[in-house]
């Protein structure tokens, strides 16, 4: 097992380095040029791809938006990673595979903990696997509420680019661990469903981990960091996604903006990913407390 020093100085030289001062071209496969990207011949399919490892309070509001929002000018594969061993987000993907919403599949595949926690290896395997014209890198505490993902559809039809991101969101203030979203959204029935008016303007500004929207081409010539031996590496707790950066270094560009509707997320000062009351976690938690004041 690598220290933490040798990772972080790794880590300092993939994001700062490459595709920057050293070529890209050492470490992955050169993307298709832009003007060479297919443009869908049908309807759009988009394959949302996220990751959950005790989230499944808040990664139900995805699912839910799914069936209460289903997109009607695209066609959906929802992929969800997971692990066996969190039963509630197990559940919880076995409970929506159970109903039946036009234009959308369900997906869920079960990885070993420690390939979870190393978020390169699911979405790698996706980008490499995947038969969609797009496929949105997510995080499962997106919501896609009413039109969200019919109008990003527009988009998908005629944009020959890369990688796109959404150029807003609307996100809650940051919400204590006792709030009732958090705390009762597995408790009701499913789909369950959110007040929009709690939601407030957010701009965004790159297409950071959760809003990477890749071209079905580049994710299938590319995968996510395939040739990079630290970023398909099992890890032993859920680490800091330097992998994002490092993917849009190899594809060499910070991504075309796109407007879209209702795009939420929930913000929160709990993370499930880290163990509660430990010192990572307790950090964490007031780092975003400090940044919710400033």
């Amino acid at each position: 097992m690598r220290s933490d020093l040798t990772l972080w100085l790794a880590n300092q030289y993939y994001t700062k380095l490459v595709g920057r001062v050293v070529p890209a071209s050492w470490y992955a496969k050169k993307p298709p040029a832009t003007r060479e990207l297919s443009l869908p011949k049908h309807t759009p399919h988009l394959e949302i791809v996220s990751h959950c490892w005790q989230y499944a309070h808040l990664a139900v509001y995805q699912f839910s938006s799914l069936v209460r929002h289903p997109p009607t000018e695209l066609t959906v594969t929802h992929t969800l990673f997971h692990a066996d061993s969190d039963q509630q987000t197990t559940k919880l993907a076995a409970d929506f595979a159970a109903i039946d919403t036009p234009n959308v599949t369900w997906r869920s595949i079960a990885l070993p903990k420690a390939d979870l926690f190393r978020r390169a290896i699911g979405r790698n395997q996706a980008a490499k696997s995947t038969s969609a014209d797009w496929v949105w890198f997510a995080d499962c505490d997106l919501i896609f509420d009413r039109n969200c993902l019919d109008s990003l559809a527009v988009h998908l039809k005629s944009k020959q680019a890369g990688l796109l991101f959404p150029s807003q969101e609307r996100i809650t203030e940051l919400l204590p661990p006792d709030h009732p979203w958090v705390t009762q959204s597995l408790e009701q029935p499913l789909p369950v469903d959110v007040d929009t008016n709690q939601f407030h303007h957010n701009d965004i500004t790159k297409a950071k981990g959760a809003f990477q929207i890749v071209h079905g081409d580049v994710a299938r010539t590319m995968g996510y960091c395939d040739g990079l031996a630290l970023y398909q590496q099992p890890d032993t707790r859920w680490r800091k996604t330097y992998e994002d950066t490092v993917f849009r270094n190899l594809l060499g560009h910070e991504g075309v903006p796109v407007p879209i509707d209702n795009l939420l997320r929930i913000r929160h000062s709990a993370k499930g990913r880290y163990k509660n009351n430990s010192a990572i976690s307790d950090v964490r938690t007031e780092l975003r407390k400090r940044q919710k004041s400033s």
